[in-house]
């Protein structure tokens, strides 16, 4: 045995002999160690110092597994294990177990949090300078779980905002429980506010009655990702854009749904060692949903702050805490006759809960409809419409987030018992940033008991003993694994799975869905594409990398990154397969086949109307790689082979990203269209060795548009020159272009220069000439020689949409 695998074992050894030394203050935490909640000092610490990572008390006896900011005059949480569920303050621990799993178990060995990981590699847990806590394997470093995926109520510089990982609020500064706020992405791909109490919920940020583009937003990025970067900047893919106002390198920072319902983002001013606000989302805090609960007003003022009063007939139902709202004073049944009367409020609005409408009204018939909806209406707005010159009135079934509005067109009319008259008796104040609900301490009342000693100490010190020779023996084969593991790295990432969501396949399983692979359907860059059948129905297509010389945490970090694009017009990855040398991806099976395809069929036929669709639906795809993704993405090989089309010739963007699946250390091997593009295809500075930047893509993109309006390839042309003799044009391009050229020469007033360009097989059917025109000056302009006079793809989708 080597000195260093000896040393592995002695150390191996020391720790089961002496389980109290896997407690400790460390960098990582190892598999069999803990943290335990009774030793303060057992903590992880990230390199620089920033954040730690343990037990934090949140009430009496009562605790969390937390990331916290250091530096901070007080610790300041990031992320919560076990937010909703604390555990006892004796016995609790956090185990790195043999298993592989992290486990966080209570005082009672109950098992209340886990980061499900299973796997026979050797793992560490290590809390990084950027404040988020990594399982990875030791060796090659792949991620098993992170704390990034499941944010609580903060957002640190370069952790993703994601679909299924929005943000959610503490119910005070004192109860870090979950609260009645949500960040997150809807259903429209908006980046929205939600208010959700056990009873009732409502967006109010942006305000919903509001379209997205009035207020800057896009719902066509379906990527649903959000990211906030060190220098203060946050990105958004629905177009939403903010900045800190000390927007540079420097300031730690954080972005946190606080509890009163607002979004901030937080500067720590170092010398202070305080947060400084330098963002909100909102300035007006009553215009925050369910901030003084039902049956109540909210009133702002810049000097006092926040005040929360009951409306009339109502009291406040816990002192101690304003979201539960108010109740009514006096309960008199509905149908009492001429026990309710109506009182006006000017200029306040109560946003939502409309049970009905009733147009072209007057003031009297909204109060008979209102008492007849008896205890369906609690009062009702009564306003004038513009569009049907008459008054109209809004029965509101729920009193909920009201508060005074100068420019609110209407009055709220309540329907309190005749005794009451309009007080703001029952109040409470808070300023801009600090909650006005009462504090709501945390304490956990379940105590630890310590087992009774019964037996004797013999029965013990024998039962340690053989327990021990157990575990000795146990480890000496688990260090004899390790040792063997560590000749083949690729048995210790076995049952890894990204967290982008994409299917690990098995080598078999897709072996079976292909038969064998033997129904190839296509060559493309850098591998074989054969289609298959997976175990639930779905038609795939199954790409084999050629000579994917990388291991597979490299792999699995770029499969990952592809996994998280998402765009009508990009090919849908479904999963993906590293097993040994093999490595496949698994796409959507594309029905229509590939553009290529279809150009040459004479049975498709592609019409006017498909052909401008396929052009536009590409420059959508390209555009988003290029500027669209939180990380620029260049395709690096646009033709006709690599845009697919589905059953309703919707055309799809495949083979993006690829580059990176490929090996770097041995380009020699790689195929000639996968790292240097497609002959005929490739813009003249890649050919140059000029460098390669997102303009070659614009490039390629011009010369598959031309083919698809001429249905001529990329092949030499033969022609006519201006003296009757023939020409041989280097491609589509240099033959488009000489027609126009000419046309302008003849000074021709007509587009019967499209009619000598466009493809035959388009003729018989109608194709509007303008639009035809259109699209070939924006693919001409895309293949000019100067990159700099080419467009970029949104300027491409822009000037498409507009025709």
């Amino acid at each position: 045995m080597d000195t260093p695998s000896f040393f592995l074992l002695l150390i191996f050894l020391l720790q089961v002999l002496c389980p109290y030394c896997s407690s400790r203050t460390s960098d990582y935490l190892i598999k069999g160690s803990f943290l335990s909640v009774e030793k303060p000092s057992d903590v992880l610490v990230s390199a620089n110092d920033d954040f730690s990572a343990g037990f934090f008390c949140v009430g009496e006896n009562a605790f969390v597994f937390a990331v916290w900011f250091t530096k901070s005059s007080s610790p300041t949480t990031v992320w919560m294990a076990n937010r909703d569920q604390p555990v006892n303050g004796k016995a609790s621990r956090l185990s790195l177990l043999e298993s592989g799993n992290l486990v966080l178990s209570d005082a009672g060995r109950a098992t209340v949090w886990t980061s499900a990981t299973a796997t026979p590699s050797s793992v560490q847990l290590e809390l990084l300078d950027t404040g988020n806590l990594v399982l990875r394997t030791s060796n090659i470093a792949v991620c098993l779980w992170q704390s990034f995926d499941s944010p609580t109520d903060t957002l640190l510089p370069q952790q993703f905002l994601t679909e299924n990982a929005g943000l959610i609020s503490s119910k005070s500064r004192s109860n870090h429980s979950s609260g009645y706020y949500k960040l997150y992405f809807d259903n429209d791909n908006i980046l929205r506010l939600l208010y959700k109490s056990p009873n009732l919920s409502s967006v109010y940020w942006p305000e919903p009655w509001l379209l997205p583009w009035d207020v800057g937003r896009t719902s066509y990025n379906i990527s649903k990702m959000a990211v906030l970067n060190s220098t203060g900047h946050f990105k958004s893919s629905d177009n939403l854009r903010f900045q800190a106002a000390d927007c540079e390198e420097g300031p730690k920072r954080r972005l946190t749904l606080d509890p009163d319902g607002n979004i901030r983002l937080y500067s720590l001013e170092e010398s202070e060692k305080t947060w400084v606000v330098t963002w909100q989302a909102i300035s007006d805090p009553c215009r925050i949903h369910g901030i003084c609960g039902a049956n109540s007003l909210c009133n702002y003022d810049h000097i006092l702050g926040r005040t929360c009063s009951c409306l009339q007939g109502y009291k406040i139902k816990n002192p101690n805490d304003w979201s539960g709202g108010c109740e009514p004073e006096v309960k008199i049944s509905c149908n009492s006759s001429g026990q309710f009367h109506f009182s006006k409020l000017a200029n306040v609005e109560f946003f939502g809960y409309d049970k009905k409408y009733f147009g072209n009204s007057t003031l009297q018939d909204c109060e008979e409809q209102c008492l007849k909806m008896c205890d369906n209406c609690k009062g009702f707005r009564f306003k004038f419409s513009n569009k049907t010159s008459a008054y109209a009135c809004y029965c509101k079934s729920f009193l909920l987030n009201g508060h005074h509005k100068p420019s609110f067109d209407g009055d709220m009319y309540l329907k309190p018992p005749k005794p009451y008259s309009f007080t703001n008796k029952k109040s409470g104040r808070e300023s801009l940033i600090l909650d006005c609900r009462g504090e709501l301490h945390v304490a956990l009342n379940r105590t630890y008991q310590k087992p009774h000693e019964k037996k004797s100490l013999k029965f013990f010190l024998w039962l340690a003993i053989a327990v021990g020779g157990v575990e000795l023996t146990c480890g000496f084969l688990s260090w004899c694994f390790l040792f063997w593991a560590r000749k083949d790295p690729d048995i210790a990432a076995q049952g890894y799975s990204t967290y982008a969501g994409s299917r690990k396949f098995t080598y078999a399983e897709l072996n079976k869905a292909t038969r064998g692979f033997r129904e190839e359907i296509g060559k493309g860059a850098g591998g074989v594409v054969y289609k298959g059948i997976l175990s639930d129905h779905r038609v795939a297509a199954i790409k084999r990398l050629n000579k994917a010389g990388q291991g597979e945490a490299e792999f699995l970090v770029e499969v990952s990154f592809i996994g998280r694009l998402n765009h009508m017009n990009l090919i849908e990855m479904w999963g993906y397969c590293a097993e040994g040398r093999h490595r496949l991806l698994v796409y959507e099976y594309m029905e229509r086949g590939s553009l290529a395809d279809n150009l040459c069929s004479a049975a498709a036929a592609l019409n006017w109307e498909k052909r401008f669709e396929i052009a536009l639906g590409t420059a959508k795809g390209l555009a988003y790689l290029h500027e669209e993704c939180l990380e620029w993405i260049m395709h690096c090989d646009i033709k006709p082979q690599n845009i697919l089309l589905d059953s309703n010739y919707r055309a799809k963007v495949a083979d993006f990203g690829l580059s990176k699946l490929l090996s770097r250390g041995n380009l020699n091997n790689i195929t000639f269209s996968r790292i240097r593009g497609t002959r005929g295809y490739m813009a003249p500075e890649w050919v140059h060795k000029l460098g390669i930047p997102s303009k070659v893509d614009v490039y390629s993109y011009g010369i598959v548009v031309l083919e698809m309006v001429t249905g001529r390839g990329q092949t030499n042309i033969l022609g006519a020159n201006i003296n009757g003799g023939m020409i041989e044009y280097e491609g589509v391009a240099a033959w488009v272009r000489d027609k126009v050229s000419k046309a302008s020469l003849e000074r021709k007033s007509d587009n019967s220069w499209i009619e000598e360009i466009v493809d035959p097989m388009m003729m018989a059917g109608k194709y509007d000439l303008a639009r035809i025109e259109v699209l070939v000056r924006v693919a001409l302009q895309c293949v000019e020689e100067d990159k700099e006079e080419r467009p970029t793809m949104s300027q491409v989708v822009e000037i498409l949409c507009a025709v």
